[in-house]
C-alpha cells in the first residue's frame, strides 16, 4: 500500500511555447493546451507561463483512499497542512513551494515493443542485414517521464517531507542524507534529493527504448542547439542507468534515460543492495561507472541567482 507511480509534472518557464515545440520535435504529442504526452501516456508534462523556470506541480499516484489518510496524518506531523477531496489529496511543498497531489490509481502500463535483433561476443542475433538502428527511418519518441531531481540547502526539511510525509520509499543514499535516490514505482528512483545554495528544479528525466534511441534523440537536440550538452553518454552508478543529459531551451537539464534498476522486493532490495552511505574513493559520491566527469554547472546550474531571486520575491527562502 502507499505511493505508486509519478503520473505528471507541470512546468512554468518563461516561453512556454518554444518548450511545446522543442518536445513535440523530439516525438512527445501535443494532447491538450499546454499538455504533452507519449505514445501509451497522454499527460506526462504540463507546461504554463512563468516568470523563470521552476516546478509548479508534482503529480503522483497511491493505491487505495486509505493511502490518503495515511499521507494527510504524517504530513500533519510534519506541520504541512492538507486537503482531501474525493479520491485526491493536495498540499504545498515546504521547500521548494510547488503543489503536490496525490490521487488514487496508477501510471498507465507502457506498450512492449518487441526486441531488437543484435550480435554480441559468443551470440548471433542478427546475420545477413544492417542493424535496426543503420535502418531506421524516424527517430523514436521518449516513452514516458521517469523521474525528477531537485535541489536544495535544506536537505533535512526537503527529505523529511518526501520520503516521512509522502512515503517516497529510499533506494540509495549518499553520505547518509547528502543526496537521496527515492521510488514510488519499480525503478530505483522517480524522485532525487540533492544539495545545492538554492533550492530549484534540476532535471527531469524521459526514459527511451534503447542507447540507439538515446543517442539519435541527443544528437538532434545537439543539431538544433550545440551549446545544449551537459554530460554523457555514460552510465550511472546508482540506478545503473544509462544517461545523457543536455538542455532544453528553457536552460533546465533533461536527461534521456534507459536500462534503469528495476526494484520489486522492497526487503530484498535493502538487504542486499540498498545502502546510507554511498562515496566514491575520491570523497564524492559515485556519479558514473564510465563516461565523462559532470561538470560543476550539473549540481549548479548557472541560472541560480535568478531563481533565487525570484523565490526571494515570492517569499520563499
Amino acid at each position: 500500500m502507499g505511493l505508486n507511480g509519478l503520473l505528471d509534472i507541470e512546468m512554468a518557464v518563461p516561453e512556454p511555447e518554444e518548450l511545446m515545440a522543442f518536445w513535440e520535435r523530439r516525438g512527445l504529442r501535443r494532447t491538450g493546451d499546454g499538455v504533452l504526452g507519449t505514445e501509451d501516456r497522454p499527460v506526462q508534462l504540463r507546461i504554463v507561463e512563468g516568470t523563470h523556470r521552476h516546478l509548479t506541480d508534482l503529480h503522483l499516484s497511491c493505491e487505495a483512499e486509505r493511502d490518503l489518510a495515511d499521507i494527510a496524518g504524517r504530513l500533519h506531523l510534519l506541520g504541512v497542512d492538507t486537503v482531501i477531496a474525493g479520491t485526491e489529496l493536495t498540499c504545498i511543498d515546504p521547500v521548494f513551494g510547488h503543489r503536490v497531489h496525490v490521487e488514487v490509481g496508477a501510471p498507465i502500463p507502457l506498450t512492449a515493443h518487441a526486441e531488437r535483433d543484435r550480435n554480441r561476443a559468443g551470440g548471433t542475433g542478427r546475420v545477413g542485414t544492417r542493424a535496426d538502428a543503420v535502418l531506421a527511418t524516424e527517430p523514436r519518441a521518449p516513452r514516458r517521464l521517469g523521474h525528477v531531481v531537485l535541489g536544495t540547502p535544506h536537505l533535512e526539511k526537503a527529505t523529511a517531507f518526501m520520503f516521512e510525509g509522502l512515503g517516497v520509499r529510499i533506494s540509495d543514499q549518499v553520505l547518509g542524507g547528502l543526496a537521496t535516490f527515492g521510488r514510488v514505482e519499480a525503478d530505483h528512483h522517480n524522485l532525487l534529493i540533492q544539495p545545492c545554495t538554492v533550492s530549484h528544479f534540476n532535471h527531469y528525466a524521459l526514459e527511451m527504448d534503447d542507447i540507439d534511441a538515446i543517442g539519435v534523440a541527443g544528437a538532434a537536440v545537439l543539431a538544433e542547439r550545440p551549446d545544449a550538452d551537459v554530460v554523457g553518454i555514460g552510465r550511472h552508478f546508482l540506478g545503473s542507468n544509462v544517461f545523457w543529459y543536455l538542455q532544453d531551451p528553457s536552460g533546465t537539464t533533461i536527461e534521456f534515460f534507459t536500462d534503469m534498476d528495476q526494484i520489486l522486493d522492497d526487503e530484498a532490495w535493502d538487504r542486499d543492495f540498498g545502502r546510507r552511505d554511498w562515496e566514491g574513493a575520491d570523497g564524492h559520491a559515485p556519479f558514473a561507472v564510465w563516461g565523462p566527469k559532470e561538470p560543476e554547472t550539473f549540481f549548479m546550474p548557472v541560472d541560480l541567482d535568478v531563481i533565487g531571486a525570484a523565490r526571494e520575491a515570492a517569499g520563499l527562502d
